[in-house]
């Protein structure tokens, strides 16, 4: 809840990298093929002041590759599942805006953004909306506000890889630099797979690859401890 225009927000800090997520809620018409649906759309920005290596302009390569994983983390692990987005069927659906902003960057920028991206999804609050029979007008009641329903609470757990002999968990920006590969690993409470994310770089065996799931399942549980803790304590009582 750190940013009070936001219908929902979070500020991540992992090591020295930084990341916000505001999440704005705006009503629209769906889409014709898909008329019992909403949207969301992620979009993470890198600006220039967050490190020397970013210049301001259009989005680039790196932040656009994290704003399509984002979606793909959404979509893959079913967190919000488009539906309940819906107000009326092929009338009316909230948009979610996410936008994930690294203040400060020092490596492994996708575990903070999923980080920041889930707590704040989970500060959001939607008025009730309902459509007026008679005029077909949407009336907002900002009064009764309730929570987005998360169906799934996905997390990420990135390692840097050194020739497939050594992986160092949560890689600072040195170490990516040095490293000959990343892969990204996305687990839900479950503890199933959500996503592999493995950007090219030096091949992972089998076995390495299942250690890394076994670290993302374990850290998965510490992470949702502490964004349960954080929750709690920021709730009225």
């Amino acid at each position: 809840g750190s940013i009070t225009t936001a219908d929902g927000s979070a500020l991540v800090k992992l090591g020295n990298t930084t990341v916000i997520c505001g999440v704005k809620a705006e009503l629209a018409a769906p889409a014709v093929d898909s008329a019992n649906k909403g949207y969301i759309v992620p979009n993470v920005e890198l600006p220039s002041l967050c490190a020397e290596r970013f210049r301001s302009g259009p989005p680039g390569e790196e932040a656009q590759a994290a704003s399509q994983f984002i979606a793909d983390v959404i979509e893959n692990s079913q967190m919000i599942v488009k539906e309940d987005l819906c107000i009326a069927n092929g009338k009316l659906a909230w948009v979610l805006y996410c936008d994930i902003i690294c203040l400060d960057y020092d490596g492994n920028l996708l575990d903070a953004s999923v980080f920041a991206l889930l707590a704040a999804l989970k500060n959001v609050e939607l008025p009730l909306v309902t459509i007026n029979e008679e005029t077909g007008l949407s009336e907002v009641n900002l009064k009764q506000k309730n929570p987005l329903i998360i169906r799934k609470h996905p997390a990420a757990t990135s390692f840097a890889i050194f020739d497939d002999t050594l992986l160092i968990v949560d890689p600072t920006a040195e170490e990516e630099d040095l490293a000959t590969g990343t892969v990204t690993i996305v687990t839900d409470e479950e503890g199933r797979l959500c996503s592999v994310h493995k950007p090219g770089g030096s091949p992972l065996t089998g076995a390495k690859l299942q250690d890394c799931i076994t670290r993302a399942i374990t850290r998965h549980k510490e992470v949702k401890k502490l964004i349960d803790k954080v929750i709690k304590s920021i709730t009225p009582k």
